[in-house]
């Protein structure tokens, strides 16, 4: 039993060695991203502070979500927030965790509208956190959003993540829908972006604990070969998209020639331009152009 008083040096110490043999991902990150969060400090703060004891109540607090880290709960549900572009947003198991490539998303939005001077019509399809479309309508207010998810609690967070983000609110329009079938809107849209789930069914038992154990398996399960959900956008989108719209979608690393088979046969789209992610993976399916 240890005498001396838990600090934050020996607790962080400690905690990282016993999440290596748990087998954690980022075992030091991990701890340090608890502790601060349990101790209502930044990180830095830790560095700063590292001879300050615990108290019996942050330590239990602490406690309590290492346990919960061990059995490989991802931080962000652990403390409820994920960083993503320039912001926080809250999360839940009900949705996905906001992923860095997805920023890539994002950018490639940004790079498609930022100069366009008149209002435009977006919307996104799977919402979910609401990290993409609200980061999106933070930059650019002047235009109209929609925002769809087949998860009514999904729709929640995205709306009380709006609220919390956005200087007025309602920028976006949330809609509980599958795909597009639920929108009682008929004027076509400028863009359309989306990160389907696109994980082949097969594999998906096979991912990390931290995914397969508690992420939602609805926004990751794309089917047989992991485009089923990209295939019906392709074919739905046209009826929704303007003839000079553009479809986003986040992609697998591996589905660059179905994407490209798909929108080659299509009697809508002119071309597609994949764009890799930082990890030189293809990454954003970039679709365009009405065919005459």
């Amino acid at each position: 039993m240890k005498s001396e008083p838990w600090t934050i040096k020996s607790v962080l110490r400690w905690t990282q060695t016993y999440f290596k043999e748990k087998f954690v991902e980022s075992p030091r990150l991990s701890a340090e991203i608890l502790l601060a969060y349990t101790l209502g400090l930044e990180r830095i703060d830790l560095y700063v502070q590292f001879d300050r004891p615990l108290e019996k109540q942050e330590l239990a607090e602490f406690k309590a979500r290492l346990i919960r880290r061990s059995q490989h709960e991802p931080v962000a549900y652990i403390t409820q927030s994920k960083s993503f572009w320039k912001h926080n947003f809250f999360v839940s198991p009900h949705v996905l965790i906001p992923r860095p490539e997805t920023e890539l998303l994002l950018e490639t939005a940004i790079e498609k509208i930022q100069y366009r001077k008149n209002s435009l019509r977006i919307i996104e399809m799977g919402v979910g956190s609401g990290a993409v479309i609200i980061s999106l309508a933070k930059e650019f207010p002047i235009h109209t959003y929609v925002g769809t998810d087949y998860s009514f609690p999904a729709i929640q967070i995205a709306q009380q993540n709006a609220k919390q983000i956005l200087d007025h609110t309602p920028l976006i329009q949330f809609v509980v829908s599958d795909w597009f079938e639920s929108l009682t809107t008929h004027a076509p849209f400028d863009l359309i972006i989306s990160n389907p789930p696109y994980i082949a069914s097969d594999i998906l038992g096979s991912l990390q604990p931290e995914i397969s154990r508690f992420e939602p398996l609805i926004a990751l399960d794309g089917g047989e070969n992991g485009c089923q959900h990209i295939q019906a956008l392709l074919q739905k989108a046209p009826a929704y998209l303007n003839s000079e719209g553009i479809l986003l979608l986040e992609i697998g690393f591996d589905q660059r020639v179905a994407v490209e088979k798909y929108v080659a046969k299509s009697d809508f789209f002119e071309q597609v331009k994949i764009l890799k992610d930082y990890a030189g993976q293809d990454r954003i399916a970039c679709i365009s152009g009405a065919k005459k």
